[in-house]
């Protein structure tokens, strides 16, 4: 997945990668009663969790209107803040996966990961806002747009 392979390559600070089990994936998504995007879990499976403290810095420097991503959460995080969230305001039926430096995330809906696919929308919460912003058509897609810079 070249996509996914060049924001590693980029923007990674490549502290701390450690590939995720297939097993702890396919136990997250029996907790959320989802089958996540191949892409995502491509990502999981052999990066694990990546921190991109750089993007902010690129996404300032260039004045650029996308919201940067920061950290992409642990399967524990992504099922307990996914509740968590939920109780505290943002819109039921997500998935986050990822966060920005600010404590908004990066969601998939739930409504799409319903059956297996390639790929999934990316969704933004901000953090206060009662609601959730269609980001990307794609997660590759998603990440496409941090590549360009």
């Amino acid at each position: 997945m070249k996509s996914i392979d060049l924001f590693v390559k980029n923007w990674s600070s490549k502290d701390n990668m450690v590939p995720i089990s297939s097993a702890d994936i396919a136990e997250l998504e029996q907790q959320l009663h989802a089958v996540l995007p191949d892409s995502y879990k491509y990502l999981l499976c052999n990066y694990g969790l990546v921190h991109s403290p750089n993007v902010l810095s690129k996404v300032c420097d260039l004045s650029v209107d996308i919201s940067e991503v920061q950290d992409f959460l642990s399967v524990e995080d992504v099922y307990s803040l996914s509740k968590l969230y939920q109780m505290s305001g943002m819109p039921k039926g997500h998935i986050l996966f990822a966060s920005d430096s600010k404590g908004s995330m990066f969601c998939f809906k739930l409504s799409d990961c319903l059956q297996k696919q390639d790929d999934a929308a990316v969704w933004f919460y901000q953090h206060g806002l009662p609601e959730v912003e269609k980001v990307s058509n794609s997660f590759t897609e998603w990440l496409d747009q941090f590549n360009a810079l």
